[in-house]
């Protein structure tokens, strides 16, 4: 393409309107979006190559901080991988209690990602109605185990923590009262014409290309492609019955609508756990050491999550490969991203819910195979 036609417009990695530190040229014909060069590695830690020098017990922690926002789902991955490759037998409480733990994660990311959407947007009213809202979740990791986003009651074989009486009935009730709150919102987020006209039509990712592109989460699913993970059944997931939330709008909007309704399935899916789950112990005490390999994959509130370990009967992993959502959603996002205009690159970039510091965990294997 001729240099005298376009402009290069560089977008990042910091600037006010992402959430995220990623670097993308954008090349642009006047207002219109023709090719977008996505730049990433700015915010590598090593996180890999930390699960193999670390003690294979103490890298739940470590990969609990991979992100902070879903940080609980990390674990469970992690700890499901290893109870794959050392046998351990996990309870039927403790997949109950992964369950409504999982879901209070994705509770929490939601309602955090639909207050920033809403701020990038230009409905600030909005962002502290939702975030106010994400208040009461946070409270309620703070009762089960002190600590507002870091949940850390993930075991390998189980769960460290339990939910008695007294804390299910303050999940019930404190959820209940986050439930209208946001009922009392589905007349903004469902009919508002200023919201719509921001979001409808923008980003626009058809179904089949986003199955060909490998998207995940609500990016795909808000194309109309009925795919979750938790579909598989792991964990509780498989007694309660669970139905992937789809939109078919395929753009920013139809992406919004389907992480709003996940909330409320989210209530359900909690309540319905609490209500079946059964008495026992939580937690199954490992003794042996991993040997073998195993995948495991798991629903993020941003998509699928996938882990590998490698274990060779030591007390140290040989190799813990990470993916996340993220990671497949970069190359949907420049694909809905080409046609666009410039005043519209916040809104669809928001639209995938991206973590960058998620993602960039292949950037040293990469640069050492160069």
């Amino acid at each position: 393409m001729s240099q005298n036609k376009y402009t290069v417009i560089p977008f990042g990695p910091q600037h006010p309107v992402l959430p995220e530190p990623v670097h993308l040229r954008f090349v642009v014909d006047e207002d219109k979006i023709v090719d977008v060069v996505p730049n990433l590695g700015y915010v590598h830690r090593g996180i890999e190559r930390g699960c193999e020098i670390n003690d294979y017990k103490r890298n739940i922690y470590l990969c609990e901080r991979v992100c902070g926002i879903c940080n609980y789902i990390h674990g469970m991955t992690y700890s499901e991988a290893i109870e794959k490759v050392t046998g351990a037998e996990v309870p039927a409480r403790a997949k109950y209690l992964r369950v409504i733990w999982s879901e209070l994660g994705r509770l929490q990311s939601h309602l955090l990602w639909l207050g920033l959407f809403a701020d990038a947007i230009g409905f600030e009213s909005l962002f502290m109605q939702v975030w106010r809202d994400r208040e009461v979740i946070l409270t309620l990791n703070e009762k089960t185990n002190g600590h507002r986003i870091h949940l850390e009651t993930n075991a390998i074989g189980g769960c460290r923590k339990d939910i008695d009486e007294s804390l299910a009935k303050a999940y019930v009730e404190d959820l209940a009262v986050v439930r209208g709150k946001m009922e009392n919102l589905r007349s903004v987020f469902y009919k508002d014409s200023a919201l719509r006209a921001k979001t409808e039509g923008k980003g626009v990712l058809p179904k089949g290309k986003a199955a060909f592109l490998g998207a995940v989460g609500p990016t795909i699913r808000g194309s109309g492609v009925k795919t979750d993970t938790r579909m598989t059944g792991y964990e509780a997931y498989g007694a309660l019955d669970f139905e992937p939330i789809v939109h078919e709008g395929e753009d920013a909007y139809s992406r919004m609508l389907v992480r709003y309704d996940e909330v409320f399935q989210s209530f359900d899916l909690i309540d319905k756990a609490l209500k079946e789950m059964p008495e026992g112990p939580v937690l199954d005490k490992n003794t042996r050491f991993p040997e073998g390999t195993a995948i495991v994959r798991s629903e993020q509130p941003r998509g699928e999550l996938f882990y590998y370990v490698e274990g060779n009967g030591t007390n140290k992993l040989s190799r813990c490969k990470i993916r996340t959502p993220t990671a497949a959603n970069i190359p949907p996002l420049v694909s809905m991203l080409i046609g666009n205009e410039v005043p519209d690159i916040p809104t669809i970039i928001h639209s995938i819910d991206p973590c960058i510091s998620c993602t960039e965990r292949f950037v040293q294997v990469r640069k050492e195979e160069n």
